[in-house]
């Protein structure tokens, strides 16, 4: 199964279908979600997740609404009629709309609605591969409605809107995490955060390996750099000129053609630090060019 599918069956097996207020939130969530679509007198709902059209039935039985549940191809569809349903919703120009007491509700309520609109219209991609989750609406009206009621609720969003799609989505992590968090699929949240944290684990050591390759790249071109400059030196007789302190630099530079600076001081007679041998290295790079 996919991610959103793990989700979707997590929030189909919640018990929380006790507080009626709550059903009625939730499944004005469903009707207002981009899958409704209007014919006659009739709404349907369609998804092929069968642990989605589940939890739409448990929410219609749960208000007495009657409806119909068939199978299309892969499609489960879910019709009812619309004399059923507006007293939760405003329906106008073969559309479903919030009613304006939406501006009024309490948090759990407002929580109760995007649950239900992500299990409308809702899907996230596998965190493995990015973080990206997406709600499709049918109207841009409602579209801002959910915006400004997940950000009532701290969760910030982006609008899309592409010819007839209309959608919001988040492609932070953090974001996403506490969206799942808000709708209440607690083990999909733990899930995610595993594979958020194991992500960056992997980027950290990549910053890492990256940082450590560049710098050992760094040396091994100064080292040839300065390994040339030497040899340039005792080709031309001009080596035995240099002071002992410099001869000995040299020596072990091209004894030990891949040691950092560091411990190339380390091995001097007398012991130096990293910009005393540099200082030394540049000095026999600058007599081999003069």
């Amino acid at each position: 199964m996919s991610f959103s599918s793990d989700i979707k069956q997590e929030l189909n097996k919640n018990s929380n279908l006790i507080d009626k207020e709550q059903v009625k939130k939730e499944l004005i969530g469903y009707l207002i979600s981009g899958n409704i679509e209007i014919e006659e007198n009739n709404i349907k709902f369609s998804t092929e997740s069968d642990y989605n059209i589940n939890r739409f039935s448990k929410l219609l039985a749960n208000l007495n609404i009657n409806h119909n549940i068939e199978i299309v191809g892969k499609n489960f569809i879910i019709t009812l009629k619309i004399k059923d349903i507006k007293d939760f919703v405003d329906v106008k120009d073969n559309k479903i709309y919030f009613k304006p007491e939406i501006n009024n509700l309490k948090d759990e309520y407002l929580k109760a609605i995007i649950r239900g609109v992500f299990m409308g219209s809702g899907s996230i991609n596998d965190p493995n591969k990015k973080y990206h989750l997406e709600i499709v609406f049918k109207t841009e009206e409602n579209l801002n409605i959910v915006i400004n009621i997940l950000k009532k609720l701290d969760i910030n969003t982006k609008k899309m809107i592409i010819e007839n799609k209309k959608s919001l989505y988040i492609k932070e992590g953090e974001e996403i995490s506490k969206f799942l968090a808000l709708i209440g699929a607690a083990k999909a949240v733990m899930n995610f955060e595993e594979i958020r944290i194991r992500k960056e684990m992997r980027g950290k050591v990549n910053r890492i390996v990256n940082c450590e390759t560049a710098n050992l790249n760094k040396t091994i071109n100064a080292s040839i750099e300065q390994i040339a400059a030497i040899k340039k030196l005792k080709e031309n007789g001009k080596f035995n000129n240099l002071s002992d302190n410099l001869k000995e630099i040299a020596n072990l530079r091209l004894e030990n053609p891949d040691m950092s600076l560091v411990d190339l001081g380390k091995k001097l007679n007398k012991p130096l630090g990293k910009s005393g041998v540099n200082y030394r290295l540049k000095k026999i790079m600058e007599i081999a060019n003069e």
